[in-house]
């Protein structure tokens, strides 16, 4: 090896010593001349996640004026709500794009971590089931919100910071793959703990995607994957196991799988009513408000099944226009992970993205029986204030960092 050659390795091996985050997540060509800078938060990101956002109200608005006339006799009542709760977010994602740096979620995660596991205590403690049979939520009287939604970004902030520190262990060359109490030990404890907490809820559909998750950020931060599929097979075994020894799970899978056999007007009424309002719906719909599913037959059609809504009224084009939106924001999300300043940001933002696809994935999955219901809402179009707020909230984690990309013109 030449003199040249030994230098270049002695500098790429002092670099690698920084264990927290010098080495981006992806190569690129040639290094900044200097470390980035503030610059302006992503527009595309801004533009996309507006269009989404508005096109929800929209959509909030139409599925919920009828049902909110009939139980609330007023039918602004959930679209006044949406829309307060939006402004909201908005002020306060302002001021984290503005103020808050990559360094400050790196810091934040293992805090936010923290208080999820108490909040999800306190659901099994003092939890209100708000009429569904399942303890899920707090209920502050003036608001009501799911501690399992916090959990979603407190595992991503923690695994993106846990797995960036202990990189180079995780990374190990093993001759079992990796380290594997830091690459599946350690991060697989922190899912079980959420994991847990969250099946005393009775939350299938948040057991699924904090495991989804999880395991989407050990591959992303290095863990073997001989690990992956052995953890899978794992979430998958017990997964199995939960149907087996749970009534409630077993009566889902088996609407899901025998719908012809199923109580048209008790089990299966949700899920029918949903199929006849996509199938009504036609190449173009019947027209912006003119659904006649959301007349009682879809029930509370502003939350998990809004997207029947949006297939019967404005038909195979919105739907199409809708899952756009969401591969576009996906898309948008893995391009500013690619030039994030640091791995740690990189995985913020490619958990974030990926969560986003993944929960809007499941909702239509759900609504169009391809899997079994589970309550999984459509991010920024499903009503809920909180939850909008905190999908929000999340777009602006992505934005602060944003400004902090290797380069501005991405």
């Amino acid at each position: 090896m030449n003199k040249k050659s030994s230098f270049s390795l002695g500098r790429f091996r002092e670099k690698k010593q920084d264990v927290i985050f010098k080495e981006p997540i992806h190569e690129r060509e040639e290094e900044p001349k200097a470390p980035p800078v503030k610059g302006l938060p992503d527009i595309p990101l801004i533009l996309i996640t507006s269009m989404l956002v508005l096109f929800g109200c929209v959509m909030v608005y139409s599925a919920s004026a009828i049902y909110a006339e009939q139980y609330h006799n007023d039918n602004t009542y959930f679209i006044s709500k949406h829309l307060f709760f939006l402004v909201l977010a908005l002020a306060f994602t302002f001021v984290i794009v503005r103020f808050c740096t990559p360094r400050f979620w790196y810091d934040f995660g293992y805090i936010l971590f923290g208080v999820s596991v108490v909040l999800l205590l306190l659901v099994l403690v003092i939890g209100s089931d708000l009429g569904s049979g399942a303890k899920r939520w707090l209920d502050f009287k003036v608001f009501t919100f799911q501690p399992s939604e916090v959990a979603k970004l407190a595992l991503i902030l923690t695994l993106a910071r846990f797995m960036t520190t202990y990189e180079k262990k995780i990374t190990s060359p093993h001759r079992f793959g990796g380290n594997f109490k830091y690459g599946v030990l350690y991060p697989g404890a922190m899912i079980f703990l959420l994991v847990a907490l969250i099946a005393l809820e009775r939350h299938i559909s948040g057991i699924m995607i904090i495991g989804m998750l999880g395991i989407s950020m050990m591959f992303l931060g290095g863990t073997h994957i001989k690990w992956i599929f052995s953890i899978g097979g794992a979430v998958i075994l017990a997964g199995c196991l939960l149907v087996l020894v749970s009534d409630y799970a077993q009566a889902r899978v088996e609407t899901w799988l025998f719908i012809e056999r199923a109580d048209p007007l008790g089990a299966a009424w949700q899920t029918l009513q949903g199929l006849m309002a996509i199938g009504s719906g036609g190449l173009f719909g019947t027209g912006l408000g003119n659904s006649r599913q959301k007349f009682g037959y879809v029930s509370q059609p502003q939350n998990d099944f809004i997207f029947t809504i949006v297939c019967e009224e404005l038909g195979f084009v919105g739907a199409i226009l809708v899952i756009g939106l969401f591969v576009a924001f996906l898309w948008r999300c893995f391009h500013i992970a690619k030039h994030a300043p640091d791995k740690a940001s990189a995985l913020v933002v490619y958990g974030l993205g990926f969560k986003v696809a993944l929960q809007a994935l499941l909702n239509i999955a759900v609504v169009t029986n391809s899997m079994p219901n589970t309550g999984i809402a459509l991010p920024f179009f499903s009503y809920g204030g909180t939850s909008l707020a905190l999908q929000i909230f999340e777009v602006g984690i992505i934005l602060s960092i944003s400004r902090y990309a290797s380069h501005q013109k991405i």
